[in-house]
């Protein structure tokens, strides 16, 4: 009998899942920041990232609800396929950078399309030390949301 979800380390618990859907690939670990990178290697990369990333964002997620589930808190795990996200995120930030600055000079609040948790998170990184915009995510249970990009207001003191 295989061992419980739970106790399975993220590398496992992601090759188990692979290997179960018939995937050939190789696994190499990397440590981003807070986060554990898994960067999946293989031929046919385009069948495990889906269309516009679909595939991989839900691989990315079911894994991270499973690791979840333990009675430790674990640390969030990115699945990359073929540096896919690495380019997705330069990208991502490219565009946004742009909007950035449109706040800056006008001075008005922007909201963005709606993006995943994963998206969202890049950006509220990319932005949270910047003296001059804040990016605000709306709360509530929907998967996608828009980010809104605002000047930053004085600190209260």
């Amino acid at each position: 009998m295989s061992p419980a979800p739970s106790s399975l380390g993220a590398r496992e618990l992601l090759e188990n899942m692979l290997g179960h859907l018939g995937f050939a690939f190789t696994l190499e670990d990397e440590k981003r920041g807070d986060d554990a990178v898994l960067h999946v290697r293989m031929q046919n990369p385009a069948r495990l990232i889906g269309r516009d990333g679909e595939t991989i964002d839900d691989l990315q997620f079911l894994l991270n609800r499973m690791l979840a589930r333990g009675d430790e808190p674990a640390a969030r795990v990115i699945v990359d396929v073929e540096n896919y996200r690495r380019e997705q995120e330069a990208e991502l930030l490219s565009e946004i950078r742009e909007m950035v600055e449109r706040v800056r000079a006008a001075g008005e609040t922007i909201e963005l399309s709606p993006m995943n948790a994963y998206e969202r998170r890049i950006i509220h990184q990319a932005f949270r030390d910047d003296p001059q915009v804040e990016t605000v995510s709306p709360e509530g249970p929907a998967r996608l949301k828009r980010i809104r990009v605002r000047p930053r207001r004085p600190a209260q003191a």
